[in-house]
């Protein structure tokens, strides 16, 4: 695993997505939430002004929440289509379809059409205060696939702050399973602030743990953790990790 330590991980991420696009990548692995928005806006800004194109590339989308219409303002879906996709010159961009009768199978579905189009070439990821990557929450099998999946207490309280009240948020979601995700090809999470502190030091220095399901990254061949310094305050090991980037070879 890879530890970044920088005041911008925006551009440590959007770096890692540029050069696998320009490099012939045609899969892309999106999340939401508020850590990987900076990294839209940076991708976004080389699409305008300096000619960046998605027109190659396909999307698969990491969870959306069940029973909540695509067109909702707070969906994955209307968030990805407001501050991404509908913003450059992507191709297709894949989705569960969580307004399914049969859920279920809807997230099995999900699963297969990521084998068929990818593998994931990039997965951009964020991560809950709780360790979770996806919807994959404490407890979830490192092996995991595609699923229905109940939200975290808090979780749902994490993201509250994007609803009129905690009532209106899902108790449910489809995600992208942690073995589906350690599927792709590159891993990068990025994570700000100190909210994150925690969850970082586990995923990064912990054990690799059904309780911190982002710590399945340490067992991949090629995962970058991309933080700042007020989410890497309690790394043991930070001036390895600065020293190790500063010194880095080219792959």
């Amino acid at each position: 695993m890879e530890v970044v330590i920088t005041d911008h991980p925006e551009l440590v991420v959007a770096d890692a997505v540029a050069e696998a696009i320009t490099g012939g990548a045609t899969t892309l692995g999106l999340a939401t939430g508020s850590s990987p928005l900076p990294t839209y806006r940076e991708l976004i800004r080389r699409h305008r002004e300096e000619g960046l194109s998605f027109a190659n590339v396909t999307a698969v989308m990491l969870d959306e929440y069940v029973g909540l219409p695509h067109d909702h303002p707070e969906s994955y879906t209307r968030f990805i289509h407001d501050n991404f996709t509908g913003l450059i010159d992507i191709g297709d961009v894949y989705l569960p379809d969580t307004m399914s009768d049969d859920p279920k199978k809807a997230a099995r579905d999900y699963d297969e059409l990521i084998a068929r189009v990818g593998p994931v070439d990039v997965q951009i990821l964020g991560i809950g205060s709780n360790g979770h990557i996806g919807f994959n929450e404490p407890s979830s099998s490192l092996t995991s696939r595609t699923r229905l999946k109940t939200l975290a207490e808090r979780t749902r309280l994490d993201n509250a702050r994007f609803f009129d009240s905690l009532d209106e948020v899902p108790r449910h979601a489809i995600t992208q399973g942690l073995g589906t995700i350690t599927e792709a090809r590159r891993l990068v999470l990025a994570a700000t602030g100190e909210g994150k502190a925690a969850a970082i030091a586990a995923a990064v220095e912990g054990p690799l743990s059904a309780a911190c399901p982002a710590s399945i990254l340490q067992w991949h061949a090629h995962a970058t953790v991309v933080v700042d310094r007020a989410a890497a305050a309690l790394l043991r090991d930070v001036d390895y990790y600065l020293n190790a980037y500063e010194h880095k070879l080219a792959r």
